[in-house]
């Protein structure tokens, strides 16, 4: 196939090397069950555990089917290598331990999911790896707090609640002066964001989202973009330039793009290290369910983002709503970072803020018909949740208001049913709880 096939449309039906099985020709990619891989003789299997050559071993490791998978989602980013882990919270925390170790910090954006802020907050510091923050709204907050033990930056391309896009570009060039990697979740935004075409080394999905497309699968990646040099600076990232006595004194900077001709340390580290040593490995099964995902979300991206975007124009003009949420309402300088960073479409996420704090929260949930009430993102279907009484209900009010959920938040992720049938469920529900407003006046 022409190199020049970009297109993520083209990527992720042909993506890779995968053309037919050898065996059978069969053009699905088979479900390879198996845990162990038979090694051609005594050499063979020294070379492959010796990193002399690369090849199946064991598929806590790698997995044919899983192999598929990587190579298309790296495709798909413009990666060089991937690796598909158990959730997109392994993702998460693998792309830091494989950077940081006890002693060292990383610089995160404010603006993160949850889950994540729990994990860099709570867990990594029990590690010793210290999680400094950053307000992305100006991008030089990064370098206020980095010091000579900053191993990377972090950041998500579409964060919600504030759905504020990143300043990738801008970050980037900031960690690239003293060799510093922007690691970009790209969770929310795959296809209308390339965040290694503007100078993140690293990105990680929750290929559960968008990718995986149908709420049926859990897992996770880790994208190396093969743009970052591990060894210009060996002080500034000693985990590539210093022996790793867990794999015979290796030295991963130098010693994988020996082997492989390629600039991919970063991902063949956090396979043959971190997945090998904690195991969080993605089920083939789970990894035959994204490559179907996959061959759609293209698709499936126009969609959201072309039903979001009349969503919005409806919400806006609704008595019901004090704001709306996205990323093409915010002003000025953050405005602009939708138009420069997202391409043909800003996203499924929107966010509204109703009259009526909590109960009008908790009432418009109930009121919704075709909407799933269901604490998730990126299904094919619409989902909505009330962060405030469920995702959100153990934070006090300061914290809450930290957190830019208020009591009326309401998250809404727009899916690719009927646009007309998606309002007409939005409306009805905003109706209802107007009324009950208007009753309780009375």
């Amino acid at each position: 196939m022409s190199k020049k096939r970009q297109n993520p449309e083209t990527i992720a039906l042909h993506g890779g090397e995968y053309r037919s099985d050898p065996t059978t020709k069969a053009v699905a990619v088979p479900i390879y069950r198996t845990t162990s891989y038979q090694f051609d003789n005594t050499e063979h299997a020294a070379n492959l555990f010796s990193l002399k050559e690369f090849g199946n071993i064991y598929t806590r490791i790698m997995n044919p089917t899983n192999d598929v998978l990587e190579k298309r989602v790296a495709a798909l980013e413009g990666g060089l290598a991937c690796l598909t882990v158990s959730s997109g919270q392994t993702a998460s925390t693998f792309s830091i331990l494989n950077v940081a170790q006890a002693g060292d910090n990383i610089v995160s954006s404010t603006d993160l999911y949850g889950g994540t802020v729990s994990l860099f907050t709570h867990t990594l510091s029990k590690l010793g790896i210290e999680v400094r923050y950053a307000d992305p709204s100006n991008p030089k907050n990064f370098e206020k707090v980095i010091d000579d033990k900053t191993r990377a930056f972090y950041g998500e391309t579409l964060p919600n609640p504030y759905l504020r896009v990143f300043p990738i570009k801008e970050v980037s060039d900031i960690g690239r002066k003293y060799n510093i990697p922007l690691i970009m979740d790209n969770t929310a935004a795959p296809v209308i964001c390339k965040p290694l075409e503007h100078g993140a080394a690293v990105v990680v999905h929750s290929l559960t989202k968008y990718i995986g497309g149908h709420g049926t699968v859990v897992g996770g990646s880790i994208v190396d973009g093969g743009n970052f040099d591990w060894t210009a600076d060996p002080k500034r990232q000693p985990l590539f330039n210093t022996p790793d006595d867990s794999y015979g004194g290796v030295i991963w900077g130098k010693a994988v793009p020996e082997l492989t001709g390629a600039n991919v340390s970063y991902a063949v580290r956090a396979r043959v290290t971190l997945l090998r040593d904690l195991g969080s490995a993605l089920a083939p099964d789970n990894a035959f369910g994204f490559i179907q995902g996959l061959e759609t979300v293209a698709l499936r991206m126009k969609q959201h983002c072309s039903n979001a975007k009349q969503v919005v124009q409806y919400l806006t003009k609704h008595k019901a709503i004090t704001k709306v949420i996205y990323p093409t309402e915010h002003k000025e300088e953050i405005a602009d970072r939708a138009k420069k960073y997202l391409n043909d479409g800003n996203g499924a996420l929107i966010g509204i803020e109703l009259k009526g704090g909590i109960e009008a929260g908790k009432k418009f949930i109930e009121a919704l018909k075709m909407f799933y009430h269901v604490a998730n993102i990126g299904d094919a279907r619409s989902l909505a949740i009330h962060p405030a009484s469920t995702t959100h209900s153990q934070l006090n009010a300061e914290q809450l208001a930290a957190s830019g959920v208020t009591q009326g938040y309401v998250r809404l992720c727009i899916g690719i049913e009927h646009i007309d049938d998606i309002i007409d469920d939005l409306d009805q529900a905003l109706n209802k709880i107007s009324k009950e407003s208007l009753k309780a006046v009375s």
